[in-house]
């Protein structure tokens, strides 16, 4: 797994498409990570839909994305989120960490993994 650690906000999907690329062409990375204090508000609310429309973009562009920091706030304030965390961080193109130790802890595993 090659990261690229994004230091723009990621506001709308217009903004992920942006980070995609600078990952892919800027850095050759396979995964962006976005630091949760780049993303707002309304990522964490599930019925906003920008949530949706930003890891679409991941997807459709076959970039992995990690979003990195504490959500736990957030996951105690909507069964909805704190159920999506749990199934993104069961698959490989979205996964919440909530620290560097979690992060380096993912890479190892994928390193591990032949990944």
């Amino acid at each position: 797994m090659r990261t690229y650690l994004a230091t723009a906000a990621i506001a709308n999907d217009r903004d992920a498409v942006d980070a995609i690329a600078e990952a892919h062409y800027a850095h050759e990375a396979d995964t962006v990570v976005v630091p949760v204090e780049l993303l707002p508000a309304e990522f964490f609310q599930l019925s906003s839909g920008l949530a949706g429309a930003i890891v679409q973009k991941f997807v459709n562009y076959r970039m992995g994305l990690i979003v990195l920091g504490d959500v736990s706030a957030h996951e105690a304030a909507s069964t909805s989120f704190r159920d999506w965390v749990r199934e993104a961080n069961r698959g490989r193109e979205l996964r919440f960490v909530p620290d560097q130790a979690g992060l380096d802890c993912l890479h190892d595993r994928d390193l591990a993994a032949g990944a």
